[in-house]
């Protein structure tokens, strides 16, 4: 057993994004950054969102503002973080933090528009690395093992964008 660990993915959507769900946080992201920056720029002096952040103060709040609309959507995924799949292609890792970014926008370019929501696991007993695959257990099982317990696990692959985002190493005592 390695310890316990929390997991990040960051998913980015963009103009090429073509999963359904995908489509309509890009759409619904971009309409409300539309109406955000015309609020920040009622001059329309600024296009991009570069653009707002250095010229506009307090413009670093669109990331928030412009995250509102993606909250529904986020709900859908029902606290299960998409695009990362367990051995028998189901999406397994459970989540309860996000972080929604702009990276990169245009009040008239849609097609310019690039976002990333990062989501953060629920803790997980991190048991072994087979290949590129995390061998894990739900929650801390660390006791429930010490114990000599079966405890029920799932192989997740290791994938562009998922990251170890904590780590707490499993000490024998």
């Amino acid at each position: 057993m390695k310890g316990l660990v929390r997991l990040s993915y960051c998913k980015i959507i963009d103009a090429s994004s073509q999963k359904s769900w995908d489509k309509a946080v890009f759409d619904e992201t971009h309409q409300e950054f539309f109406i955000q920056a015309q609020q920040y720029d009622q001059a329309n002096r600024y296009q991009t969102f570069q653009d707002l952040l250095i010229n506009v103060p307090r413009a670093e709040q669109l990331h928030y503002l412009t995250s509102r609309v993606a909250m529904g959507y986020l709900k859908q995924l029902n606290q299960v973080m998409p695009d990362v799949v367990n051995a028998f292609g189901n999406q397994c890792l459970p989540f309860t933090q996000f972080k929604f970014e702009i990276l990169a926008s245009h009040v008239q370019q849609k097609a310019a528009h690039k976002i990333a929501i990062y989501f953060y696991s629920d803790p997980l007993t991190w048991l072994d690395t087979i290949d590129n695959n995390l061998l894990i257990a739900y929650g801390d099982q660390r006791e429930a093992i010490r114990s000599g317990h079966e405890v029920s696990t799932d192989l997740v692959a290791l994938q562009p964008y998922l990251n170890i985002w904590s780590f707490q190493p499993h000490l024998v005592s």
